[in-house]
């Protein structure tokens, strides 16, 4: 492959989107104007909440969910272990503890039956919320997990910062992530590599005006405005963070957000442009396992590889990639697994996760790649598995 590293992620900046930024630098307010809230009626619309909420990036949107549910220390939020660290910190952000879940071994996802595991797990704790991950930007099992959470006395925040314009079919029923139908809150990130870009940012929607308030407060130092203060007033019933999003940044995010029909097709193109070219490598090489109900507009091409089959180690084939201009991640690395993590609840059994971890690897997938990048990152690596 000639040219550059095709990289796993990447941003896609067009002239629109720059001079959607430089109106904003030439504008009276750089933050806390007109542009945040513009870019969360937007948002909102998008995915079908009636509250969004701007916030400076993926991993506040999940500590503000923490906040909002006032979530204590000693209680219990369960999240699975295959999900990038920010998933499992917010809870300890806030002093509760983190039970993991595990998850299965082909899709990497949370499923009813090992969310009820962890609930057993939890033991005599007061479990206050679940949070399932779309993973790549496939939709988990929103109605039966939520039943489950609901029968533990706790709620579901989902973690979607992969899947903004997925849309999942349960039932007779079509839903788009983010509507936030079967939980409390569901947060995202805007980081380049995701589907849409500010750089830095995230948003947490929700359909409840209280959850909505908190999470407005709670980003802004916990100050409020009474009604009919004098102008300059304002009173902090409890601290906050500072964890705005600049109106810089939410003007580049409502010119994206306003190309994500594109963005989005071009993504599926890609995906179904994958899975015939990497057909032929099966079942040394397997495209991770998607629900049935799930249609993703998919943030990562994870695949499964059989590296013991062929005789190669996870690293000598992501170098072998390199050398052929495919840039590769693995995505994720079990958070249980992570020192901090087995310090406080020590080593683990979680055959599902450590089941995913063996064997996956995300390839090249985002709208800026040319129509034949996908057969030449497969050619890549058939030969270098040998297949």
């Amino acid at each position: 492959m000639d040219g550059p590293i095709l990289p796993y992620g990447r941003q896609t900046i067009e002239d629109d989107d720059i001079a959607a930024v430089v109106e904003a630098l030439k504008a009276d307010f750089l933050t806390t104007g007109p542009r945040v809230e513009a870019f969360e009626r937007a948002f909102a619309e998008t995915v079908g909440a009636r509250h969004a909420v701007a916030c400076s990036n993926g991993t506040a949107a999940l500590h503000l969910a923490m906040l909002a549910l006032d979530v204590q220390p000693g209680e219990v939020v369960i999240a699975p272990s295959i999900t990038f660290l920010a998933t499992a910190n917010c809870a300890r952000y806030v002093g509760a503890d983190v039970v993991f879940a595990d998850v299965d071994p082909d899709s990497g996802l949370m499923t009813p039956q090992t969310l009820a595991d962890a609930i057993e797990r939890v033991g005599e704790r007061r479990l206050r919320a679940v949070l399932p991950v779309h993973l790549r930007g496939d939709a988990r099992d929103l109605p039966a997990l939520a039943a489950l959470a609901r029968g533990a006395g706790a709620v579901l925040v989902e973690d979607a910062p992969h899947a903004l314009g997925t849309t999942a079919k349960f039932g007779n029923v079509t839903q788009t992530i983010g509507d936030v139908r079967h939980s409390a809150m569901a947060t995202f990130s805007f980081h380049p590599v995701k589907t849409i870009a500010t750089g830095e940012g995230g948003m947490v929607t929700t359909n409840d005006d209280r959850l909505e308030g908190r999470l407005r407060s709670l980003r802004s130092h916990g100050m409020v405005r009474p009604p009919d203060a004098d102008p300059w007033w304002y009173e902090m019933p409890e601290p906050g963070f500072n964890y705005r999003l600049p109106d810089i940044l939410c003007a580049l995010g409502q010119s994206q957000l306003a190309k994500l029909p594109r963005f989005a097709a071009r993504r599926r193109t890609l995906a179904s442009a994958y899975e015939a070219a990497l057909a032929p490598l099966a079942p040394v090489v397997r495209i991770a396992a998607r629900p049935a109900w799930s249609d993703p507009v998919l943030h990562l091409m994870c695949v499964l590889i059989d590296f013991p089959a062929v005789g190669r180690t996870r690293r000598q084939v992501v170098d072998d990639l390199r050398a052929r201009g495919v840039g590769t991640q693995v995505h994720y690395i079990p958070v249980h697994r992570q020192p901090y993590y087995r310090g406080l609840y020590g080593d683990l059994s979680l055959p599902g996760a450590e089941a995913w971890y063996a064997r996956c690897l995300s390839l090249p997938l985002y709208p800026g790649m040319a129509d034949g990048d996908v057969e030449e990152v497969a050619d890549a690596l058939r030969d270098v598995l040998g297949a």
